[in-house]
């Protein structure tokens, strides 16, 4: 196969000069995972020898500081190979991030066009899912965050930026739904009225979060906002996870928004798109082989407030998720790409009839918590 150096009018090779990368420039092609940023595949040479890496364009869109979230990204990663290799040092580039700086250090490149770009060594040997097919898997993942949450505990929240002001903040999500239900710009309103409904009826749980923290019985750490389960890799021939990517939304936060993401992710058993409801539900084996797994791992920074409020964390996440994929839907899918017409709609239906699994279940998964200890 020939070079390709020219995609979507980015010249690759020039771009993947700009990082520290010793290898020859052989082909470039678009890698179409993740909502948010272009992401390509680069292929180099180095002796015969093939080194891919992931080249990325930040979309500065949707994070407005790329600069701070590279400075978190780069904080970060630093802090967990350290931490990954007092334990253990073997395969140690395929169980963290591995943030390639540019020729002058930095980690990150702008463009004359003002497009900031950074590039990551290419994790080999991985697969990721959409969906959990077995119960072993919710508890991998949920001991996985686990550990990458206590692996973050040392690192004071002040050191680390918050890259998207009120990020799972429910009461300004509501706001913002309310103010695009008011301006109906893509004439969407009258389709999606059901799903509306719905928010303004469950409207009361997106604050539940919030209330305890500002009672002070919830601190914020280190966390990384985003725990489905296409963010985290297993190895191809054991099926274990190897490592956490993703990394763009890591700041000061509550743990529970990432343990509730991942009850969202991990119990359903459907896509996040899915068009038939009857599917959608959480499955409460796979919550409590999550919930094991996670407390296995970060039970030894937990304090008895914070355990009083995980059963409830799914439903706030997923009703606040719900609320964005409808309010973009309502706006014209400005933030969540979409490959298909009323994509962002039926992602936020799938999100409500997970809260109302999850409101059915909820004393069971409460009894479950309180049964860890």
């Amino acid at each position: 196969m020939g070079s390709v150096t020219e995609v979507n009018g980015f010249n690759l090779e020039k771009l993947v000069s700009q990082f520290q990368i010793v290898a020859e420039f052989e082909e470039g092609h678009v890698w179409t995972k993740g909502h948010i940023n272009d992401t390509y595949i680069i292929t180099c040479r180095q002796g015969g020898t093939p080194i891919r890496y992931i080249l990325q364009r930040i979309n500065h869109h949707v994070f407005p500081y790329p600069e701070l979230v590279m400075q978190n990204v780069k904080l970060t990663t630093e802090h967990l190979r350290k931490k990954i290799g007092t334990e253990d040092r073997h395969d140690l580039t395929r169980r963290t991030m591995t943030l390639v700086p540019t020729r002058g250090g930095a980690p990150y490149y702008r463009d004359r066009e003002g497009n900031y770009w950074r590039t990551y060594v290419f994790i080999e040997r991985v697969t990721s899912m959409h969906v959990a097919v077995l119960p072993a898997q919710a508890g991998q993942v949920g001991r996985a965050f686990g550990m990458f949450q206590k692996r973050l505990a040392d690192l004071p929240p002040e050191k680390v930026q918050e890259t998207i002001p009120d990020f799972h903040n429910g009461l300004l999500r509501l706001e913002a739904l309310e103010k695009a239900v008011a301006a109906d710009s893509a004439g969407r309103v009258a389709g999606a009225q059901a799903a509306i409904d719905f928010c303004r009826q469950q409207r009361g749980i997106v604050s539940l979060l919030l209330d305890a923290q500002a009672r002070g019985e919830l601190p914020l750490r280190i966390t990384h906002n985003d725990t489905k389960i296409d963010n985290v890799l297993f190895d191809t021939d054991s099926g274990e996870v190897v490592c956490i990517v993703d990394l763009d939304t890591v700041m000061p936060g509550l743990v529970h928004y990432d343990f509730g993401d991942m009850v969202r992710t991990l119990t359903s058993p459907t896509d996040e798109d899915e068009l038939d409801l009857t599917k959608v539900t959480m499955r409460l084996e796979y919550f409590e082989e999550l919930a094991k797994g996670y407390f296995a791992e970060a039970s030894e920074f937990l304090t008895q407030a914070d355990r009083d409020y995980f059963a409830i964390s799914g439903k706030v996440i997923t009703l606040i998720l719900g609320i964005r994929f409808l309010t973009d839907h309502l706006n014209g899918d400005t933030y969540f790409r979409v490959h298909r017409d009323g994509q962002n709609l039926d992602r936020a239906r799938v999100q409500f009839k997970l809260v109302e699994s999850m409101l059915e279940q909820e004393e069971a998964m409460k009894s479950f918590i309180a049964a860890l200890g």
